[in-house]
Order: C-alpha cells, then sequence, then structure tokens
C-alpha cells in the first residue's frame, strides 16, 4: 500500500475511533442510566423514566432504610413469616437469633427475601409499616416515580420504579460507609451454625476495575435487572440497567462510557476565596467572603468554556456580621441551564463600632 494512502487510513481509523468513544453505546436494556454518583448528573440515558419492575434492587432501599434506623449488633428473633419466603434465600428458621448486620450481608449478597422480611419486621411495627418507610424515604431522595409494595421485590403489579430512581436511591446508600462495605464484600460469614457463607451475586467485583457492587435482580416479570458501581480517580458511577439480556456487559458500557469521557472538576471549593465587601459601622472595614460548600461536577473536555459562576454579592454589609453568615449566593451554568446553587458567606466574625467610635469614624471620613 502507498505510504500516503496508509497514513490516510490511519488518520481515519483514529478520527471515528475518537466519534465512536464519545457516542453513547448501544445497549440492550429496555431502561437504564448513568449518573455520577456525587452530582447526580445524568451521563447517558435509555428510556431512563418509565416505570418497570426492578426485582430485588428493591433490597437497596431495603438496605438503606435498615441502616439508618437500625443497630447492626441488634440480635432480631426469626419471626415463623420470615420463614419459607419463596426465591432466594439465606434459609432462617423460626426462632433463629441473628444479628441485623448477619441480616444485611444476607440481603445484599445472598439476595435472601427472607432476611428482607426479617429486616422490615425488625424496622417497622410490621411490613406495612416498613413499605411505607420505603415510600417515604423514595419521595425524600426525589424518587418520584417509584412505588414499593414489599421489601424484596417479589412481582406485585403496584411495585415499580425506573432506571433513574434506582440511581438516586443508590446514590443515597452509597454515602453511607456499611452500605458500600457490605455491597463491595464478595463473602460474608455470618454467626450462625448452617448456611453462614454469603456469597457476593454480582460479578461486577470480579469483572470490572473499581468494581464497588451494588445489587442484582430477576423475576420473570422484570427480567434482569441489575444496579452496577465503580469508582476511579476519586469518580464514583452508577449505572443502572433494567431488562436486559446483557446486563453485565451493558452497565460495563455505560461506566467505560464515563470514565473515557467525563472528568471531575472542583468548580468551586468550600471556603473558596471570591472578594472583600466593605462593612458600614464595622471594627474592621472589610469582610471576607467565602464558599459555603465544594462543588464538583463531571464534564466533557469540550463543555469546560461552557461553564459560567454568577456572583451575587452585597456592595456593603451593614455591621455586625457572625462568621458563617449568609451573605450571598453563586449560582453555576452550563449551556445557560443551573448546575448548581450555592451560598456565599463572611470567613470572619465583625463586631459593630460603639457609638462614639462611630462618631469619630465619621468625623475622620
Amino acid at each position: 500500500m502507498n505510504r500516503k494512502i496508509l497514513i490516510s487510513v490511519i488518520i481515519i481509523n483514529l478520527f471515528w475511533g475518537k466519534i465512536a468513544l464519545c457516542q453513547e453505546p448501544d445497549i440492550s436494556a429496555q431502561s437504564a442510566v448513568l449518573i455520577d454518583a456525587q452530582s447526580k448528573r445524568i451521563l447517558a440515558s435509555y428510556n431512563p423514566y418509565i416505570k418497570l419492575p426492578m426485582a430485588s434492587t428493591t433490597k437497596i432501599m431495603t438496605a438503606l432504610i435498615a441502616l439508618e434506623r437500625g443497630k447492626l449488633t441488634e440480635e432480631i428473633k426469626i419471626d415463623r413469616n420470615a420463614v419459607g419466603i419463596e426465591g432466594s434465600s439465606i434459609y432462617l428458621e423460626e426462632g433463629e437469633i441473628i444479628t441485623l448486620e448477619d441480616l444485611l450481608y444476607g440481603l445484599m449478597l445472598r439476595s435472601g427475601n427472607d432476611s428482607a422480611v426479617a429486616i422490615a419486621n425488625y424496622i417497622g411495627k410490621d411490613i406495612e409499616d416498613f413499605i411505607k418507610l420505603m415510600n417515604y424515604m423514595a419521595k425524600k431522595i426525589g424518587a418520584e416515580n417509584t412505588n414499593f409494595m414489599n421489601p424484596h421485590g417479589l412481582h406485585d403489579d403496584n411495585h415499580y420504579s425506573t432506571a433513574y430512581d434506582l440511581a438516586l436511591i443508590t446514590a443515597k446508600a452509597m454515602e453511607l460507609e456499611k452500605f458500600s462495605e457490605i455491597v463491595s464484600s464478595k463473602t460474608w460469614k455470618a454467626d450462625r451454625n448452617k448456611n453462614n457463607i454469603f456469597y457476593n451475586k454480582n460479578k461486577t467485583l470480579w469483572e470490572y476495575e473499581g468494581g464497588d457492587g451494588v445489587k442484582t435482580g430477576y423475576t420473570t416479570r422484570a427480567g434482569r435487572c441489575l444496579v452496577t458501581s465503580a469508582t476511579r480517580n476519586g469518580t464514583k458511577l452508577i449505572a443502572v440497567a433494567l431488562n436486559d439480556g446483557n446486563w453485565f456487559n451493558d452497565c460495563y458500557k455505560l461506566m467505560d462510557y464515563g470514565f473515557e469521557n467525563f472528568t471531575t472538576y472542583v468548580i468551586c471549593e468550600k471556603e473558596q476565596f471570591f472578594k472583600k465587601i466593605p462593612i458600614n459601622n464595622g471594627k474592621k472595614d472589610f469582610v471576607s467572603a467565602i464558599s459555603q460548600d465544594t462543588f464538583i461536577y463531571p464534564l466533557k473536555e469540550e463543555e469546560l468554556d461552557r461553564v459560567k459562576i454568577n456572583l451575587n454579592l452585597p456592595k456593603a454589609i451593614e455591621a455586625p456580621i457572625a462568621k458563617g453568615e449568609i451573605i450571598g449566593d453563586i449560582t453555576i451554568y452550563l449551556d445557560g441551564q443551573i448546575i448548581h446553587m450555592g451560598k456565599v458567606i463572611s470567613k470572619e466574625k465583625v463586631e459593630k463600632l460603639g457609638m462614639i467610635k462611630r462618631f469619630i469614624k465619621k468625623i475622620q471620613s
């Protein structure tokens, strides 16, 4: 082949390879979404808001509530209604004593439906009370298109969620150190005489670089459902695929796309200095205006120049001012859309001048 032609072919292949890298992957899920866990930005989506059965991914919410409201060392006596639940099981026995911690590992690694019922009985007054907690928490998180009818995910026509809602629920759960520890464990040995070794069903931990878990699910009606997470270079991504025969590979494709095309940037750091604001009648002439919180956000390289920051600060402030007092706000835009609204606070305390000193200062000015 002519050398010039060969070089041209290489350039063309590199060009189209880069285009392919930037395109959202082709997947087979009925519904799917990829989000950044911290900012909740949607990085890729396929019908992310349609309501679908979600099988055992339901248990992410069950675990979240248990961890927020229960005590890991609590010893729980198993009721008859938690025994012999259909589907996946850790084979609880009536009257057995088991800790909440062991039940949670059985819930998330072995996907025990009986474990889910036992947890619900422990946390709530009864199953119905626990389901109310699940739905309350869903709305609080922002999972508006989710409705729970049980703590395990066995089919009910009124039990459903969306890929996006499941991603939000998972992001909330992953904020809990113990939840992350549980779902990232490959095995767990429970303190019981038999059926005491739980193996994690989520292959992400073995197959995907930086994989964190989270939960598999399957029923005939829901199909294969998967929530996965991975962390690389401080960026945590969450991928959800519902009714997807190629569930693991499709979630891997989604996370590959996120890691390859987005970089997490610190747009604004906590206590970042903005400017000095003049003080009226204060013991100091100025107060430093600083950011209240850190804001980080995943961006494509070409989006960097399209981020705009707007500071809303007063021309002057009347003393006294407390340290940490809100004195303004910051709004951050991407392509004209708001991606963050935060507060600007005072770095230091500024006391008000006494009447005589104010009078002297007025004469001197």
